[in-house]
């Protein structure tokens, strides 16, 4: 699995407030919003293209276009909603499924319960919206579910990763030959006893629409 931890200063800035408990829900929102948008415009360095040729006012030119099928963003309900917006912004004709999917908190372990996705994903592209990538399980969760449906190329992208959850994907699909990348805003310390990225931000979906 490909790994990149972007290092920007307009990144760092807005995962420093993210990451503040004093972050009300809206800046909360509206930062992600802004975050993913950074995060997706290194996300799609290898997007799919096909070549084109238009006419300017002055003379012809040669340039490109995403290439069909358009890239499948499916964001993991429910924190991943709150990336949505900011990644389709930078990709507005992709298309979006959902996947819903939960973890148990004393197994730990991924249960999908709920599914809005084509049945044959053959020759897609698809980028996984997903907050925290922590232990790894709900999202190397995802990414075989999307593989079991034909997806030949997945990139995650996540506003933290613990080492933990990193090793996990690495384990999961090693030695599969499945492209598989992450892109995420930064890499931090460790999971606690109970899971949770540290020093993290918290429950991301909490934060983002309360509890419920």
């Amino acid at each position: 699995m490909e790994t990149l931890v972007v290092d920007h200063p307009l990144v760092a800035h807005k995962l420093t407030a993210l990451r503040d408990v004093t972050t009300d829900s809206p800046t909360f929102r509206r930062l992600v919003d802004e975050l993913v948008t950074l995060l997706a415009y290194e996300a799609t360095r290898q997007v799919r293209v096909t070549e084109l040729s238009v006419r300017t006012p002055v003379a012809p030119a040669t340039g490109v276009r995403l290439a069909q099928p358009y890239p499948l963003v499916v964001p993991i309900l429910r924190a991943g909603l709150g990336m949505l917006e900011g990644m389709t912004r930078l990709l507005p004709t992709a298309e979006v499924g959902f996947l819903g999917m939960i973890r148990d908190e004393s197994t730990l372990q991924a249960q999908t319960y709920a599914t809005r996705l084509p049945d044959d994903l053959s020759g897609r592209q698809v980028y996984v919206l997903d907050p925290m990538l922590a232990t790894g399980g709900t999202l190397a969760a995802a990414i075989r579910f999307l593989f079991d449906r034909g997806a030949d190329d997945v990139t995650a992208l996540c506003l933290l990763a613990a080492p933990e959850g990193i090793a996990h994907l690495d384990e999961a699909f090693a030695g599969t030959g499945r492209p598989i990348r992450l892109v995420t805003a930064a890499l931090d310390e460790r999971l606690n006893e109970h899971g949770y990225i540290v020093p993290g931000l918290g429950d991301a979906g909490d934060r983002l629409y309360g509890v419920v």
